[in-house]
């Protein structure tokens, strides 16, 4: 049984990371367009912080509550109900949902003024700063809508087994964000608008994009959409219920956001841009390994807790928490022992400058700190959902934000930005432990000998693959030190990219070889999904 539920669940993370690949890469691609012509000015921090208001909304109802909700109930209904009851639920949650964001959407339109001051009251000491953040934030709003409806329709895709599409529809985002961002970037200058306003556009049609992409897909499943408004629906009403407690949980975490916003704005041009930076690289590993394997997961949690197989749900859970370690702790050592030239190589260039690296690349280390419990975290609340106990990590993402807010406060003042990267790390982890402990108690025993053997033999293979980065920093010297003295040689970027692709190549090789020779199982199994997976193409 073991065996079957963790092949099954690295055969469906292993589909969906191929896909997170294309759109993470797409992702970074998008952030290097914005650091060659924004670098970390005045117009990216406005950029930034507006965009964190519809995104805010967004892991609220998009990857957040309305998301697990949804495919908790339509597992069930999907399992348990007639085909038909299924679809009028589906149709029900989309135009509910349609309606009642955008009415959100036109609210926080007339009310952006009041939220930019609220996110952002240092912005006003910059003349034009704080009216460009108002403008960008009423153009972005409708994003809001367009990913909302994108995760209801990805949600009915993985419960039918459909999950690269899905997956691969955020890489359709960046597309959008970058070629309709950078053509009206372009455009608008000459007819007297910022550049800025353009990517803001942008990002709106690639939530569309996001949105449109998915429904050929949909409509092979055999799904038509038909107008349905029923607010007495059960279904409906439960997933309201579902999303009460998990929308309290979650706004917690928002609240982190808009501290580490609030306490950003307040270090100076540069601060919001470059810890905004190093997030995103962060999520390329938090979206290869903690997305693809929650979004795996979750179907499968849901139809365990519905049949009762509490067994099978403990080892589900623990598949998913030993490939979370296996894939995050090399990755956590890598951004950590190459941070600098990995920043360089990506963004310094244009607008971007080496001090803008040395700023980011520090940020970057520690955001890595807490890269496990990030990835962990995007596990472990699903698994709340599945068994109906949304209250847990609804106290602990609050205990969070307390713990965030104070460590924030005592450290800024000597360490500026990086005090807000290191808080949310630290917060991140406790916040990991406090929820497996809970989740432990709730499900029961859990396979212990088995979590810890694994835990042993990753730690063992990153500490090896750790000594093997060590000694191409040593070997390579000048070219893994990407900074101002050879930023500016002809040669410096193609072997900066050389030297960077032999080391974490060979460092992977090296990290593989090692948990082969250690016989972990859940990475056989995974690299054999992805095997199976080619070889059908």
């Amino acid at each position: 049984m073991a065996k079957t539920q963790t092949s099954s669940l690295a055969r469906s993370a292993a589909v969906v990371a191929l896909a997170v690949i294309c759109s993470r890469i797409l992702g970074l691609v998008r952030e290097t367009v914005f650091a060659g012509l924004f670098g970390a000015s005045n117009d990216y921090d406005a950029f930034v912080v507006a965009f964190r208001i519809p995104n805010l909304l967004r892991d609220l109802f998009g990857e957040g509550a309305l998301s697990a909700a949804f495919v908790t109930v339509f597992s069930l209904y999907d399992s348990q109900r007639q085909p038909e009851e299924t679809r009028r639920l589906a149709c029900n949650v989309l135009t509910f949902f349609a309606i009642a964001l955008s009415l959100l959407s036109v609210a926080g339109m007339f009310a952006s003024d009041s939220i930019v001051s609220l996110f952002a009251p240092d912005f006003a000491a910059t003349p034009g700063k704080s009216d460009l953040t108002v403008m960008l934030t009423r153009v972005m709003l409708p994003f809001l809508v367009f990913i909302s409806l994108s995760a209801v329709v990805m949600g009915m895709l993985n419960t039918k087994g459909k999950f690269f599409v899905p997956a691969l529809a955020s890489s359709f985002f960046n597309l959008g964000s970058i070629i309709g961002g950078v053509s009206l970037a372009w455009l608008l200058p000459r007819y007297g608008q910022p550049a800025i306003v353009g990517m803001a556009i942008g990002t709106l049609f690639g939530g569309l994009l996001q949105l449109c992409v998915q429904l050929p897909t949909l409509y092979g499943t055999g799904f038509r959409y038909r107008p349905v408004v029923d607010l007495t629906d059960p279904g409906l009403r439960h997933i309201l219920r579902l999303m009460v407690p998990a929308t309290i949980g979650l706004s917690a975490t928002q609240l982190n956001i808009f501290i580490n916003t609030t306490f950003a704005t307040s270090c100076g041009e540069g601060a919001v841009s470059w810890l905004n930076y190093a997030f995103r690289l962060m999520q390329l590993p938090i979206g290869l390994f903690g997305v693809a394997l929650s979004i795996a997961m979750m179907p499968m949690l849901s139809k365990q807790a519905a049949a009762k197989d509490l067994t099978a749900m403990r080892q589900t859970l623990v598949s998913a928490l030993i490939l979370v370690l296996a894939l995050t702790l090399p990755a956590t050592a890598g951004l950590m022992l190459l941070d600098r030239p990995i920043i360089a190589l990506i963004f310094q260039h244009g607008a971007f400058t080496a001090a803008d690296t040395t700023a980011t690349a520090t940020a970057l280390s520690l955001y890595a700190v807490g890269l496990f419990a990030y990835a962990s975290n995007k596990v472990l609340v699903p698994a709340f959902f599945a068994i109906d106990r949304t209250r847990y990590p609804v106290i602990a993402s609050f205990l969070s934000v307390a713990l965030n807010f104070v460590l924030i406060h005592l450290t800024i003042g000597r360490f500026q930005h990086l005090a807000i990267a290191l808080s949310t790390s630290v917060t991140m982890l406790l916040n990991c432990l406090l929820l497996f402990s809970l989740l432990a108690w709730q499900m029961g025993r859990l396979p212990w000998g088995r979590l810890c053997g694994a835990a042993v033999r990753i730690v063992a293979a990153t500490l090896v693959m750790a000594l093997f980065l060590m000694s191409c920093r040593c070997f390579f010297g000048d070219y893994l030190a990407f900074g101002p003295a050879n930023a500016l040689l002809p040669h410096g970027l193609p072997l900066l990219a050389l030297t960077l692709f032999l080391s974490i190549g060979g460092a992977a090789l090296l990290y593989g070889a090692m948990l082969f020779a250690l016989r972990l199982r859940e990475v056989t199994e995974l690299s054999a999904a992805m095997v199976k997976r080619f070889s059908k193409k």
